[in-house]
């Protein structure tokens, strides 16, 4: 859904203007000298189209950038701190350890390693962790020695020996130069380096991923641009939270997200089973069920839902007034600012479907928790759970169900959530709670409120142990 652009500049509109004066030229070529050998964004061809880029921007700039001798045009300032940047990263990402290193210090560790002989695990105390410090800086080099301080020994549980298991440090290892790479690889996609990252790059940073992920290797090359729309949106939902446009390199980093996207490293063939792909935001079976569901909801194919739409969604069992709210507080207007001329877009469809998978998460719980907030007040009174709970009872009576009483409901809540005010709820008692989630499903889905009302027959079938087939 997203397409590509690129800008272009005829050679005629280049000829046309001035040779910049002897100054200009000489920060030209020290600009050429800084650049040394052009593997400053992490290969020789990135970095050499790195800098034709910022010489073509230097050749094109209209204006005299400066008269006095000895005086650097600002220009020129930010495009050395721009190719500055591109050597530190450099830099950094050639101290890291790469796949040889790791299997390297793996064997180092399992060779001088010992065994326990109550569990079998393999472990190593303090001198044995000097001593694989001393094997592994002869054979890998001085860059795997800042994982072997005495710090780093004491992060790990030890037993009564003073040993650590072997496999836990070899996996902080690996995430630590993992998070590392990634760090260095967004830093490299931040254009104006504030640490954060706008859709559009953090959408180049998945596509790059793409090739390396065993799960995504057969995506279709026409999907790919849909899939990285899609990945990119939970990044921005769990790590904008104020809906900025920009998320943080280091939320980023430390997020769910991160780790769950890496999981699509595996083999497909390693029994991942279909249920955890459908579970993973970032499979590509999943893309595609959002995708799809995004289509199939979309009758007049105009790219966006009306609420009459977005009522058939997960077949019709959310409330009209939850639909209602949902465009109230989270669908911007068209431009023509009227309200027939609302409709939810391709984004925003994407915040509300991760809004309802994810309603235990604070992310998830503050986006319904706005809808539910009907009066805009920042808590729920009595009130408002009648209100709210009136769609609900309405398609419970519908779908053939016993009668309830909408204040025996109202109550139950109440007694789930335990406000600290005995009067409103607010959304930290949402969250203090610990049963938010289940709370807004029954204000806001039919179905929700019929998984609370049978969770004893559910939780039994759940531990029930499948039938053995008959022979």
């Amino acid at each position: 859904m997203y397409s590509g652009s690129s800008d272009g500049e005829s050679h005629d509109t280049c000829t046309q203007r001035r040779i910049p004066p002897a100054s200009s030229m000489l920060w030209v070529r020290n600009l050429r000298r800084y650049i040394g050998s052009g593997a400053g964004l992490g290969s020789e061809a990135l970095m050499e189209l790195e800098t034709k880029r910022i010489l073509l921007e230097i050749f094109k700039d209209k204006q005299q950038k400066s008269q006095e001798a000895g005086t650097i045009p600002s220009f020129y300032k930010k495009a050395f701190q721009r190719l500055a940047k591109c050597r530190f990263l450099k830099k950094q990402s050639d101290l890291l350890l790469n796949s040889d290193d790791l299997a390297a210090m793996w064997n180092c560790l399992r060779e001088n390693c010992v065994i326990d002989d109550g569990t079998g695990a393999e472990k190593m105390n303090y001198e044995d962790f000097c001593h694989i410090a001393s094997v592994c800086t002869e054979q890998i080099g001085p860059k795997c020695r800042r994982f072997f301080s005495p710090s780093n020994f004491m992060k790990f549980e030890k037993d009564e020996a003073g040993r650590i298991a072997i496999l836990p440090f070899y996996l902080y290892v690996m995430r630590t130069v993992s998070l590392t790479q990634a760090r260095i690889d967004m830093s490299e996609l931040d254009e104006d380096s504030d640490g954060f990252l706008q859709s559009q790059e953090m959408e180049s940073y998945i596509s790059g991923l793409i090739p390396n992920l065993a799960q995504l290797r057969d995506m279709p090359d026409a999907f790919t641009n849909t899939y990285c729309r899609i990945a990119s949106q939970k990044f921005f939902f769990f790590c904008d939270p104020h809906r900025r446009g920009k998320a943080c390199i280091k939320k980023i980093l430390l997020s769910n997200c991160l780790q769950e996207l890496m999981e699509l490293h595996q083999e497909s063939e390693e029994e991942v089973t279909d249920t955890e792909q459908a579970e993973n935001w970032f499979s590509l079976t999943s893309a595609q069920r959002i995708c799809d569901m995004f289509l199939a909801l979309d009758k007049d194919c105009s790219g966006s839902l009306s609420k009459q739409e977005l009522k058939e969604y997960a077949d019709g069992t959310l409330t009209e007034i939850f639909i209602e709210r949902v465009f109230d507080e989270h669908v911007r207007r068209g431009k023509s600012g009227s309200g027939n001329s609302r409709e939810m877009d391709f984004d925003s469809f994407l915040d509300f479907v991760l809004a309802l998978e994810n309603k235990d998460t604070p992310e998830g719980l503050t986006y319904l928790f706005r809808c539910l907030d009907l009066q805009g007040r920042g808590f729920l009174t009595t009130a408002d759970i009648h209100s709210l709970f009136r769609d609900v009872h309405q398609k419970w009576i519908e779908g053939g169900n016993y009668e309830l009483c909408i204040e025996d409901v109202r109550d139950e809540i109440w007694d789930m959530v335990k406000p600290s005010d005995p009067l409103k709820i607010t959304l930290d008692d949402l969250l203090g709670c610990k049963q938010g989630g289940t709370v807004a499903s029954m204000l806001i889905d039919v179905r929700g409120f019929w998984a609370h009302d049978n969770r004893e027959n559910l939780l039994q079938e759940e531990e029930e142990p499948p039938e053995e087939e008959s022979q």
